[in-house]
């Protein structure tokens, strides 16, 4: 009768899904219009479907998964076809194994594993009812999945009410229903009413009603002589009204139906066996439901359901306290004390006035639970109520203080806050009051990082055991090393660290590393290196396991020794750890070290393959990426378009971290293109920063010295080659000692000029860095030309452009191309390589494969869907003319 339109555009979602072309939508509208209606009468006409079903509700969504069990537990079996990584999630979450900390991208993933599995047999519909009710973890794996489902067979629908306040809702397609037109409710009406209503009180009824089919129905059945109540009584919407007529309905039944009706709405899973036992523990016979069933407030079957969600809010509302003790009691003691802990926890915590230490217990070691399950918001809430009911003052800070911690950890500083202050108000210890300064101090530094937080947290920590200090100053140096956008500040904090860092008998890999972070910032090089030297070979040698984070500032120090072994090394092996742990958040950086990594070595398409995968995990963690990586290799290619786009994402003011990524990748862009004073500039700009005490990439004084001297403004270059002299002084490396002869080569105007050149590019040879060699034969030929020896000049610009050429630097090589034509040589051609042809996810997919990669690891890899890569690679294999993976691994990739 109504809502056509919208049910041709819920047809075409599922008929797309049951031929592959799988996708999402946000069924959004107010309580009572009808979206469980559209739904329920959609999904019941599925034909060879798999259509899994869960809703949220009110009193779950401080549950860990709770909607996702509901969903998935059908399917479960399915789990043993999945990656062991995510099978080893789905069981942790659902507590089918050993407890474990999943990260949430590796749930979501697991999650999409699960349902194309089911796929494989039968097209899937997810239906997830009152999504704006679902608990956070549940909605994080369910959004995921939802924007991944394009190349299944599988339909997700999402069905709430306020879209906007549901993180990740408001970006998927959305199916708005508003209110029936006047003739389709009257139609309505005509259908739900027997008796013939007065022409007035159906006036009054469609005014009243908007278009909302609940209330339609609902002021039908209920309509006084005189219509239904009218605005005067000064309700907001007609949802206030709809819960007055639930909240009157129910109001009418006998007491001990009453007490069974609410029983049922603290109760959100249905579970009838729960129920009688729970009406048992109070003295009911749970038979009494029937009576609420001829009400129309809800509908007895294998699970009970309330008519809709607003009956049941409307009942427990109206409740009073005591009777909500009294069930939530009843129900906590029929719950399975085994078998579900955590719910029967939390209805204890809802069954008490008083604090009661044996309650608190049990929703601490719930806590812990979601704790391990990697669900810090539900064990903040866990712990906070336990705080609340804890007895003994002492501990409640105690455990307020734990809440805070997870509410910081879950990415909630400011709830964090609150708790601590309500912590401190609570009488301490003096080890208390230590933790709730460190607390509090860390929740100011996670809101700002500004450098008086980070002072403070320096200050405090100070106080604390020389381990947990060791690894608060490095991780409080380290963060505001990238983020330093005040001339000094950066020497401030490290001058600090040092007055309070205590001696240490043996040094441990952290100490190193941050001895060499601040040896690197506050000492001149010759004395920086030595500790730089020190943290690198401590790390070189420690287990692969050492903290992600650590190795990526490890990695940074080695790049700016130019030890070009370690970096490939220890960038490589990050990057593998990472993988083989899930751990997803430190994943990203470590990608775009190796990224830089490859870069230096000339692996071009490989360093856009790891910033491709990065990319990937940051979008499904809906971080903001980083650009500098991506800039310096849009830079060393040429890529002047590219690194445009990337700058206009900065942003007009830029992003203080990225400032010394930028600055460096802006002088190789301009040194390639040959705008010698646009790459001095922005060489100049690193060498201000770094000399007011702030972080700067050392290799930049390499691009600084070149463009100096291309420009004819050698005498700008006089601290750059202090810098380079230094660390080949006492870091006697090939690739230091290269860039110190080509730097000097550039600069010659003497008879050894040449000579230099040749060591340069001799020192080169030896290391790993093939697009620095390939610059440096560049260089040479240049002045070898300047030099009126065409010849000879000819045999290093034609070397230099076919490796300038081979590694992809297209404005280095052009360059190149331009001295060959004025030696009297035309280049030799470089066509376009077939794998151009591909997008960068085509061109990373396409890699994966060609190293032996099945479609279920590189899915893994990019938080995509084995179909999702298959049709990707068909797309490869139409663009590249070939068409099996046996032909993709015969190509160069």
């Amino acid at each position: 009768m109504a809502r056509h339109a919208e049910r041709r555009e819920f047809d075409r979602l599922v008929t797309s899904a049951a031929v592959g072309r799988g996708g999402a939508v946000v069924v959004a509208g107010e309580a009572g219009i009808g979206k469980s209606t559209l739904i329920d009468a959609a999904v019941g006409t599925l034909d060879g479907f798999e259509v899994l079903r869960a809703a949220g509700t009110e009193f779950e969504r401080d549950l860990l998964y709770a909607t996702l069990h509901q969903l998935c537990a059908p399917v479960l079996e399915h789990r043993r076809a999945l990656p062991a990584v995510q099978r080893r999630a789905l069981e942790g979450v659902f507590g089918l194994g050993a407890q474990t900390s999943p990260d949430p991208l590796t749930v979501g993933l697991a999650v999409l594993g699960l349902l194309h599995e089911v796929a494989q047999h039968k097209p899937v519909c997810c239906v997830v009812d009152d999504a704006q009710w679902i608990d956070d973890a549940s909605r994080r794996a369910l959004v995921f999945v939802a924007r991944r489902v394009a190349a299944e067979r599988i339909a997700v629908v999402f069905a709430a009410r306020d879209v906007g306040s549901v993180p990740g809702l408001a970006d998927l397609p959305r199916l708005p229903l508003a209110g029936l037109g006047d003739e389709d409710a009257r139609a309505v009406l005509g259908a739900a009413t027997h008796a013939e209503l007065d022409t007035e009180v159906v006036d009054r009824i469609l005014a009243e009603a908007r278009g909302n089919p609940l209330a339609l129905l609902e002021f039908a059945h209920h309509a006084e002589p005189f219509g239904v109540p009218g605005p005067q009584r000064c309700r907001a919407t007609v949802v206030d009204t709809l819960e007055e007529q639930f909240v009157h309905r129910f109001e009418r039944l006998p007491d001990t139906t009453r007490s069974l009706v609410v029983l049922a709405a603290a109760e959100p899973v249905g579970d009838l066996g729960l129920l009688r036992r729970a009406a048992k523990v109070i003295g009911l016979d749970a038979t009494g439901l029937t009576l609420a069933e001829n009400a129309g407030l809800l509908a007895l079957g294998p699970r009970l359901r309330f008519r809709h969600p607003l009956v049941r809010s409307a009942v427990y509302a109206s409740a009073t306290p005591g009777m909500r003790r009294r069930v939530h009691g009843a129900l906590a003691e029929a719950t399975d004390p085994e078998a579900d802990r955590d719910r029967r926890a939390w209805h204890r915590a809802h069954a008490v006035v008083d604090a009661d230490e044996n309650v608190a217990a049990e929703l601490e070691g719930s806590a812990d639970r979601a704790r391990l399950r990697g669900g810090f918001a539900a064990a903040a809430t866990f712990m906070e109520r336990a705080g609340q009911l804890t007895p003994a003052s002492d501990r409640q800070a105690g455990r307020l203080l734990a809440a805070a911690q997870l509410r910081l950890q879950a990415g909630a500083p400011t709830l964090a806050r609150t708790l601590v202050a309500r912590a401190e108000r609570r009488p301490m210890d003096e080890k208390g009051r230590a933790a709730a300064r460190l607390l509090r101090a860390r929740v100011d530094y996670q809101l700002s990082h500004s450098p008086q937080a980070t002072a403070r947290l320096v200050d405090v920590v100070a106080e604390l055991a020389p381990d947990q200090a060791r690894e608060t100053y490095l991780e409080a140096f380290a963060s505001f090393m990238y983020n330093d956008n005040q001339p000094g500040r950066l020497q401030e904090l490290g001058a600090r660290i040092r007055n309070r860092k205590a001696q240490q008998e043996s040094a441990r890999p952290a100490d190193l590393l941050l001895d060499a972070l601040l040896a690197q910032t506050m000492l001149p090089v010759e004395r920086a290196v030595p500790a730089m030297r020190d943290a690198a070979t401590a790390y070189h040698a420690a287990a692969p396991s050492s903290g992600h984070w650590r190795m990526n500032l490890l990695c940074q120090v080695v790049i700016d020794l130019r030890d070009d072994v370690a970096m490939e090394e220890i960038s490589d092996r990050q990057v593998d750890v990472a993988r083989r742990q899930g751990a997803l958040a430190s994943l990203p950086q470590a990608l775009r070290y190796q990224a830089i990594s490859r870069v230096s070595v000339g692996r071009f398409d490989d360093a856009a393959a790891s910033l491709g995968e990065a990319q990937a995990v940051d979008e499904a963690a809906g971080t903001t990426p980083l650009l500098g990586p991506e800039l310096v290799l849009a830079g060393f290619r040429g890529d002047l378009d590219r690194y445009r786009e990337l700058r206009e994402l900065l942003g007009r003011g830029g992003r203080p971290y990225e400032a010394a990524g930028e600055h460096y990748a802006r002088a190789v862009l301009h040194n390639g293109l040959g705008n010698y004073e646009a790459a001095l500039e922005a060489a100049l700009a690193a060498q201000h920063r770094h000399q007011a005490g702030s972080y700067s990439i050392w290799a930049v004084y390499t691009e600084l010295v070149e463009a100096a001297a291309r420009a004819g403004r050698g005498e700008e270059a006089v601290v750059a080659m202090k810098h380079l002299e230094a660390l080949a002084r006492t870091n006697p490396l090939p690739w230091a000692v290269a860039e110190w002869l080509q730097a000097q080569a550039l600069l010659s105007r003497g008879e050894d000029c040449e000579a230099l050149h040749r060591q340069a590019i001799d020192h080169f040879a030896r290391t790993r860095v093939r697009v620095l060699h390939a610059r440096a034969r560049l260089t040479y030929g240049e002045w070898l030309r300047r030099a009126n020896r065409r010849v000879a000049a000819r045999d290093e610009l034609r070397a230099a452009h076919d490796m300038l050429s081979g590694i992809g630097a297209r404005a280095f090589a052009e360059r190149a191309a331009r001295e060959l034509r004025a030696t009297g040589e035309q280049p030799s051609p470089h066509g376009e390589h077939p794998l151009g042809r591909l997008t960068p996810q085509e061109r990373l997919i396409a890699g994966k494969v060609a190293a032996g990669a099945t479609s279920k690891e590189v899915g893994v890899m990019l938080f995509l869907s084995p179909r999702t890569i298959d049709a990707h690679l068909r797309n490869v294999y139409r663009k590249l003319g070939i068409s099996s993976r046996r032909q993709l691994r015969g190509m160069s990739l």
